[in-house]
């Protein structure tokens, strides 16, 4: 099955490109999903998003970010030329609404991968895009797979934890939702809703929502 998912996400990147934006609270994989997605999909494009935070070491310019100053980003917000944009932890971040443009004229999907407030203005500039949010299997597991990074303060992963509790509300603005209790699964399932084949996992589907509800509860 997941082969004819594949060749049919295939043809529709070919003849009907579309912007698809996923979110999630912090923890909740979206990163590792969205990569194992371009893995198995050659043919998606991810968006490489503007910032003005400082490179990190292994990071590579055009590659991993644009880097660039705060009077550029400004001028570049005030031109026009981001899809959308925010400050997040005191740093500037945004999509580059020409990139993202000339990836979809070649016939390929873009997965922009950016928070619920980004999302809310991407959406507001491209109605047509679809929209994908991801949730942890609970609010336990979350804090979890936080704490196991081992690299945040005890202060960082409590104001990470609050603020994924609000995140978490603001998946009815999303056309799916995709549960992360297993890797694999939701990884097919982000496949599926790709594929045009995500009825399971529309947000408006009423098994969808009391299993949403029975988490946040």
């Amino acid at each position: 099955m997941l082969r004819w998912l594949r060749s049919l996400l295939g043809r529709s990147e070919s003849n009907a490109a579309r912007l698809w934006i996923i979110s999630a609270p912090s923890g909740a994989g979206k990163t590792s999903l969205v990569r194992e997605l371009c893995q198995r999909q050659p043919k998606l494009r991810m968006s490489v998003s503007y910032t003005t935070r400082s490179r990190r070491p292994a990071e590579v310019d055009g590659h991993d970010y644009h880097f660039i100053d705060v009077s550029t980003f400004k001028a570049k917000a005030a031109a026009g030329e981001f899809l959308e944009h925010a400050e997040v932890f005191g740093n500037f971040y945004a999509t580059g609404r020409a990139e993202v443009q000339t990836i979809l004229d070649q016939g390929h999907n873009v997965i922009l991968e950016i928070d619920w407030q980004g999302a809310r203005q991407a959406r507001a500039a491209m109605p047509e895009a679809g929209s994908i949010f991801i949730l942890p299997p609970s609010f336990a597991e979350l804090e979890r797979r936080l704490r196991g990074r081992g690299s945040d303060s005890e202060e960082v992963i409590q104001r990470r934890l609050s603020e994924a509790r609000q995140d978490m509300s603001h998946w009815p603005e999303f056309a799916y939702v995709v549960i992360n209790d297993d890797f694999g699964s939701a990884a097919d399932a982000l496949e599926a809703i790709l594929a045009r084949q995500g009825d399971p996992w529309r947000s408006g589907n009423p098994e969808m929502k009391n299993k949403v509800t029975r988490l946040l509860a």
